[in-house]
């Protein structure tokens, strides 16, 4: 599955992230994916957390997470992550965690534009479309 991928970021597993069995504890993985998300729109080019830059603020609506098997203190886990289409106002993100090849996690979340003052949702900013659709060449 890593291989499906065009972006990676890579992350090694803190000792804060671990419980006493050294194993990471579940809920890190989304915050893993969070952060590979952030650095997905930083290779396009933008700063994700910058409402008045990007055109929008966008909110997580759905996360799914499936587990295959752990990650440990000191792992170097590689965080794939790809745009599956692009919706009116949703990005949905398709993403791995691996360990040297082997896949650890996969996960959708998906994330809704809003308008920044309403909070309510919007179409996805053209920007955001091009510079993804270039990017994942769709």
């Amino acid at each position: 599955m890593p291989d499906e991928f065009r972006f990676h970021h890579p992350i090694r597993v803190r000792w804060s992230e671990v419980d006493p069995y050294q194993v990471v504890f579940n809920g890190h993985y989304l915050n893993y994916f969070d952060v590979a998300i952030t650095e997905y729109f930083r290779n396009l080019g933008m700063r994700f957390t910058d409402p008045a830059t990007i055109g929008g603020a966008f909110y997580v609506r759905k996360a799914t997470l499936e587990y295959h098997a752990p990650a440990f203190f000191d792992d170097e886990l590689r965080i794939g992550v790809r745009v599956s289409r692009i919706g009116n106002s949703s990005l949905p993100f398709t993403l791995t965690i691996s360990r040297a090849g082997q896949t650890l996690v996969t996960g959708e979340l998906v994330y809704v534009n809003t308008d920044p003052a309403t909070r309510q949702p919007a179409p996805v900013p053209e920007t955001v479309r091009q510079a993804i659709g270039q990017f994942e060449e769709f």
